[in-house]
């Protein structure tokens, strides 16, 4: 990373100040309420299929930002979402969105390379403009959701 004020580590393992500075981020990514506990971290950090990525502010020692990193092998081959991507309000427009994305490129090509996939809605300008600029290509494709209870 070029900007000496920041750092990248993988999450390992859950924590409150990793729990309080992920649930402060997902705030400032949506409105919609997500129910982050303890628990539900400790799985997200636990499994092999989810990467957990933090920007950490060195001069404070706060986490800052976040990006996740998703993977799954099928037979057209390997998988890897990126979501979550996410920069605090008072840290945003220092290309800190860009060190997240490639920090993320670069761990996926040591870990075997495959398609790199994301998506994001046409509202999000800002977010949309800087995978562009990333070198991401806009797919015509059409995206299903179908919410499934538990039983």
């Amino acid at each position: 990373m070029n900007n000496n004020e920041y750092h990248i580590d993988r999450a390992l393992e859950a924590n409150d100040e990793t729990l309080a500075a992920v649930r402060n981020l997902l705030a400032q990514l949506s409105t919609k309420e997500h129910p982050m506990d303890m628990e539900l971290l400790s799985r997200i950090l636990d499994s092999e299929c989810t990467l957990l990525y933090l920007l950490r502010h060195i001069p404070t020692g706060e986490i800052v930002g976040m990006i996740t990193l998703g993977t799954y092998s099928l037979l057209t081959g390997q998988k890897w979402w990126v979501e979550d991507v996410v920069i605090d309000n008072a840290h945003r427009g220092k290309g800190l969105g860009h060190t997240l994305l490639q920090h993320v490129r670069s761990e996926v090509a040591k870990l075997g390379g495959g398609s790199l996939l994301l998506t994001s809605r046409p509202s999000r300008v800002a977010a949309n403009h800087l995978y562009q600029s990333e070198g991401y290509q806009r797919r015509e494709t059409n995206v299903y959701k179908l919410e499934v209870p538990a039983e």
